[in-house]
């Protein structure tokens, strides 16, 4: 029905724009690629009397890590072709999970604005006429999402759609308080006190199918809470229930409380083990850490590290959060389980001297001495096979 409103104004000579979006995708890391990804598909062919044929192909998603570089594309066709360039606006706007618009970036012929956050990181690709694609820098966790294309001419308009998705990992979390203690908001903000944001649903039904398997409610950044089971038990609602993602549904943001899924995504610099002599306190801990020009890693650090750095120290340590934990890519003997993942072992009281401590170092600042940075396992013999990304399979496990 939309394309037959359109062919009217075509057989009348008026300007009509059809805004397509091109499903190859782009991916600025050396991950698998889905055999599904790359696949044009076009929808509908128009044809008018004077021959004009107007293309919309279906819209798909892009793909890049936090630090990438990304183009969302979007190219355009317009009759008659003379249509001065200068009447073209171009619209980039952000749909957030509240089904509300966040401007991002406007052209006007040469007049261009950026909004926000995003000033100084998107710009026009400008690959030729007809072209509305942007390259957004930088990216960040929040870029995560929906975005909305819009070219408009004079009276005549037309939208599509772009997905960005993150390569990362999704963890659970919950606070020295303990399990069902936060509200939706208070989720949300624990989250990016983790450097991290609420997981979507998709990024967590993505994390199940790698074999995230987790008992305990939490928030999703559209408000619902959820849970993923791939070992279905009595004591995790019932073992004659099939695995999967496990949904309460849309829940009071105010009043009920759950725990938290967290999203994050590839670090702009490296987390360590820092080698001591003895153990150390939280406070001795993140002192150290200072000292040696870093700081006290925090929980989505962590897994960033274990999932992109591969990650793998057999040696609990504290985290800024006040939590002890350890990462672990190839499961061993007296290591915490047959299963790799991050390994958590509680809010134990502060002033035991029982751990280590594991660092966050940042990519711009300078190393200091006296500290052993334990990188990833970067032989082939820590690495999976390509089909999965070299990333262990379970998103996390407690002891």
């Amino acid at each position: 029905m939309q394309f037959l409103q359109q062919l009217g104004p075509l057989a009348f000579g008026k300007v009509t724009f059809v805004v397509f979006i091109l499903t190859s995708t782009f991916s600025v890391a050396s991950l698998p690629v889905d055999t599904d990804k790359g696949r044009r598909k076009v929808v509908h062919v128009l044809e008018d009397d004077t021959g004009a044929v107007i293309v919309q192909t279906a819209p798909g998603k892009v793909v890049t890590h936090r630090g990438g570089s990304i183009t969302l594309p979007c190219r355009f066709h317009h009759e008659p072709e003379n249509t001065d360039p200068d009447r073209v606006r171009i619209k980039w706007t952000k749909v957030t999970h509240a089904l509300q618009f966040q401007d991002v970036f406007v052209a006007l012929g040469r007049q261009q604005r950026v909004f926000g956050s995003y000033k100084g990181r998107v710009f026009l690709e400008q690959a030729g006429p007809g072209d509305a694609s942007v390259v957004i820098q930088n990216v960040t966790l929040e870029d995560y999402g929906r975005f909305e294309c819009e070219v408009t001419n004079d009276m005549e308009d037309d939208t599509g759609f772009v997905n960005l998705d993150l390569e990362g990992v999704v963890f659970p979390y919950y606070p020295r308080e303990g399990r069902y203690k936060l509200n939706y908001h208070q989720g949300e903000d624990a989250c990016k006190q983790q450097d991290a944001i609420l997981a979507s649903h998709s990024q967590l039904h993505k994390a199940w199918l790698e074999g995230l398997d987790w008992c305990n409610a939490g928030w999703l950044e559209d408000g619902s809470v959820q849970y993923p089971i791939s070992h279905p038990r009595d004591q995790c609602g019932r073992k004659e229930n099939p695995a999967g993602v496990r949904n309460y549904g849309y829940r009071h943001k105010e009043d009920e409380r759950y725990d938290a899924f967290c999203f994050t995504s590839k670090l702009n610099g490296k987390v360590y083990f820092l080698k001591r002599f003895k153990k150390v306190n939280y406070a001795e801990a993140t002192k150290a850490c200072a000292r040696d020009g870093s700081a006290a890693a925090k929980v989505g650090q962590l897994y960033a590290a274990w999932r992109f750095q591969l990650l793998d120290r057999c040696e609990a340590g504290w985290l800024e959060d006040g939590s002890v934990r350890y990462p672990v890519v190839n499961p061993r003997s007296r290591c915490g389980g047959s299963q790799p993942g991050v390994r958590h072992l509680g809010f134990p009281d502060k002033k035991f001297r029982l751990y280590g401590v594991y660092c966050f170092r940042g990519n711009e600042e300078e190393p200091a001495g006296g500290s052993e940075a334990t990188t990833g396992l970067a032989d082939t013999r820590t690495r999976r096979k390509s089909g999965d990304g070299g990333v262990p399979g379970n998103a996390t496990k407690g002891i």
